[in-house]
């Protein structure tokens, strides 16, 4: 069973971008901490930190394209699985995070 819950979960920043530029309706997930949330952020996204994820569920379940980051991508990755065990289906990890979303896509990010 794990192995279905970590099948397409890795969403590239590349590709982020273009659902993004595109219009697509994605709900972008912030998991980190509001101190690092607070150092940098990607415009438009909502900051729901790991550790409050199971008491927003509900918002998670309405969304059919989730996209979830944090600093390196493993906190995401985690996150995105344990929301597919709960059946958001749609769930997916930005791979290597914010880190890799200022290499790759907006330098004017700050990077810590």
């Amino acid at each position: 069973m794990a192995e279905d819950l970590f099948s397409n979960i890795d969403v590239t920043p590349r590709e982020v971008k273009e659902l993004l530029a595109r219009g697509e309706k994605i709900f972008l997930v912030d998991v980190r901490e509001p101190w690092e949330y607070a150092t940098c952020r990607i415009e438009g996204a909502t900051l729901i930190s790991m550790q409050d994820i199971p008491n927003s569920l509900a918002l998670f379940e309405q969304a059919d394209d989730v996209v979830l980051f944090c600093h390196h991508g493993m906190r995401s990755r985690d996150t995105a699985a344990w929301l597919r065990s709960q059946g958001v289906e749609g769930a997916r990890s930005m791979s290597g995070g914010i880190e890799r979303w200022a290499v790759d896509v907006d330098p004017r990010v700050p990077r810590y």
